[in-house]
């Protein structure tokens, strides 16, 4: 057992959780160096605030409707539905989410 002033026990569990900091900082420095992508804030923000999420991944990744429609092999008409709400199929929306490199699950509307 030891006795230490409270100061320099505080001053301890400060240091702690600094070196925990630094370890999960250095963690996630080596997920970003084997791929793992990290997605801006911005983006995160958009997502919460409930934005259509189709539309955030599409605008994100830099293409126009048109450019993500052609690239699946649907109509401008079918991607402007699904961000405005409309329902679709399942297989519409694994083509898009392999398209804009996102898993199924960040598209799919919380039901």
């Amino acid at each position: 057992m030891a006795v230490l002033p409270e100061a320099d026990y505080r001053q301890l569990l400060d240091m702690l959780e600094d070196r925990e900091d630094v370890l999960a900082a250095e963690r996630a420095e080596q997920r970003r160096l084997a791929g793992e992508e990290y997605i801006p804030l911005e983006i995160v923000d958009r997502l919460i605030d409930g934005e259509n999420p189709v539309r955030v991944w599409r605008q994100y990744r830099g293409l126009t409707q048109a450019e993500l429609a052609s690239r699946i092999g649907v109509s401008n008409m079918a991607i402007s539905g699904l961000e405005r709400g409309r329902s679709g199929s399942l297989k519409l929306f694994r083509s898009i989410a392999n398209e804009l490199r996102v898993s199924l699950e960040d598209l799919l509307p919380d039901e």
